[in-house]
């Protein structure tokens, strides 16, 4: 990915990790002598939530990067569990994936870690494996796509407590393009060398789009009590029935916010949806000059609900950018998206020192790292503000949104600005 791609993205999350595109580093780099225990946040919903892996295979559809197979993928399907049930906890990473994100961020363009600095092996998640879903009636269903590049794991603290809230919550990883995906038995898929350049965007726009209808798709078997598990493992019991399929969000963190959008133009079982400050156009126009080649999305709007929500970040002149659909010489897509617009819309900035990965699982990770890493990396990649609040702030409005479209249930999140959320500025 060129360096203009990469600034627009705007530092897609873990996009790093295409580095490893050609296989996993061969180099021994040295290991850390002890290693951070990550400790996971605490969930705000009223659930205790239940995590299940599916491995799932599109029998008619080539494989966009590799056509000689047919397209498969890696889901991870979260979900309010019973509330008597007892279960291991999930591990935050597969053993493997914990290999792939441990290289990423010890490149030196990213945070510089010694390998080794964080303990993969033992970090567990605030969700329990295989556990039984929750009694009563089904759960609205959201789908997560993650940020361009980015395995589906990093998105753990967002994915997680919206599941605690009520929702079953089924995040994808796309294959071939994610620095890898680790599949049954410890296969990890690594990423392919794709290119660059609008055609290269717009064809991972198009895979990421296909992937979302397919696995919605496959939740309508699961629906119906069949499993779609490529090896047929055994699924939480009554996961199934857990699913209300005619309440169906999407959301997604930068390339994932534009999949989401993209995805509800084509598809009309999607009701609502969320960018997390991800720009809708597959060439972005910035730096001024350059090309810009706009999502369907962005040219003709949606008529149904659509939230934004943006980050700061620094220009290429060293001055503060706010990622908001007022600020069309950084990202005319959400300007164009916004004038188009249709159904109901809200723009949120999160702002007080944010960055663009602070939507990510590094807010939650870094500052564990402490004095590790340096003052100025952690800057560069969370940003200055305080990751506690800013983790607060998205549960919170990202909840709200859904609670309001999916639900009918309206919490006034959306009226006026809050005292309690004090880093969320209503652009409009």
């Amino acid at each position: 990915m060129s360096s203009r791609h990469s600034r627009v993205v705007r530092g897609s999350a873990l996009i790093a990790g295409l580095a490893l595109a050609g296989g996993l580093a061969t180099a021994a780099p040295a290991v850390a002598a002890d290693q951070v225990e990550l400790t996971a946040p605490a969930l705000t919903g009223h659930y205790d939530v239940g995590t299940t892996d599916l491995h799932l295979v599109d029998n008619a559809r080539a494989d966009p990067w590799k056509p000689e197979r047919r397209r498969e993928l890696m889901v991870t399907v979260t979900y309010p569990a019973d509330r008597f049930a007892d279960g291991p906890r999930a591990p935050w990473v597969g053993p493997a994936m914990g290999s792939v994100v441990d290289q990423i961020l010890a490149g030196k363009d990213y945070l510089d870690l010694p390998t080794g600095s964080i303990a993969w092996k033992s970090a567990k998640r605030n969700a329990e494996l295989g556990v039984p879903a929750a009694h009563g009636a089904p759960k609205p269903v959201t789908l997560f796509s993650p940020g361009f590049g980015a395995p589906r794991e990093t998105y753990s603290a967002l994915v997680d407590d919206l599941a605690s809230r009520g929702y079953v919550v089924v995040s994808l990883s796309h294959t071939y393009e994610s620095a890898a995906v680790e599949f049954p038995g410890g296969r990890l898929e690594p990423a392919v060398n794709g290119g660059e350049g609008p055609e290269f965007m717009k064809k991972a726009l198009d895979v990421r789009v296909g992937d979302t209808r397919f696995v919605l798709d496959q939740l309508g078997r699961l629906a119906r009590g069949q499993n779609p598990d490529a090896e047929n493992r055994p699924l939480p019991r009554g996961l199934g029935r857990s699913l209300d399929l005619s309440r169906v969000g999407a959301y997604g963190h930068s390339y994932g916010g534009f999949t989401s959008g993209e995805a509800m133009v084509q598809d009309r079982r999607i009701d609502a949806g969320i960018n997390l400050d991800g720009a809708m156009a597959t060439a972005f126009g910035y730096p001024p000059g350059t090309p810009y080649v706009p999502g369907e999305v962005t040219k003709r709007g949606l008529d149904r609900p659509f939230m934004l929500m943006g980050a700061e970040g620094i220009g290429q002149d060293g001055k503060p950018l706010q990622h908001t659909h007022r600020t069309p010489e950084f990202d005319r897509s959400w300007a164009d998206f916004w004038a188009n617009q249709r159904g109901w819309k809200r723009d949120l900035l999160l702002r007080g020192g944010s960055t663009h990965m602070a939507y990510s699982d590094l807010q939650v990770v870094i500052p564990q790292l402490g004095s590790r890493v340096a003052k100025e990396k952690r800057e560069a990649v969370i940003g200055t503000i305080d990751p506690r609040r800013s983790l607060a702030a998205q549960r919170e409005y990202v909840g709200a949104f859904f609670d309001l479209h999916l639900r009918g249930r309206d919490k006034h999140m959306f009226d006026r600005e809050s005292p309690h959320y004090p880093n969320i500025d209503f652009i409009d």
